[in-house]
């Protein structure tokens, strides 16, 4: 199992925008086949600061999800909002 994180940063004029699109489109996220968990986190002490963070059955559900249809319509309608360019980092769980 992989752990993803991305993290983006987005306008002020789009936070809010992003916040209820997410609401609509992560239980589709969850549904992917080898999807196991997602959350969008907002940080505590910047609130254009978001993060997702999801747990993969492997690498290659997670790059089946990134390459599908709902992912890159997804992503071209969320990357209009930010603000600065998106970072993103997977794990491997040690302990």
């Amino acid at each position: 199992m992989i752990t993803r994180i991305v993290k983006m940063t987005f306008k002020d004029s789009s936070k809010n925008e992003f916040k209820e699109f997410v609401k609509n489109v992560v239980n589709v996220i969850r549904s992917f086949d080898g999807c196991e968990h997602v959350e969008i986190l907002n940080d505590i002490h910047n609130d254009n600061v978001f993060f997702t963070y999801s747990y993969w059955k492997s690498e290659e559900y997670l790059n089946k999800y990134r390459k599908s249809e709902f992912f890159i319509k997804t992503w071209s309608k969320t990357k209009q909002w930010f603000m600065e360019k998106p970072e993103a980092w997977s794990f491997n769980k040690i302990i």
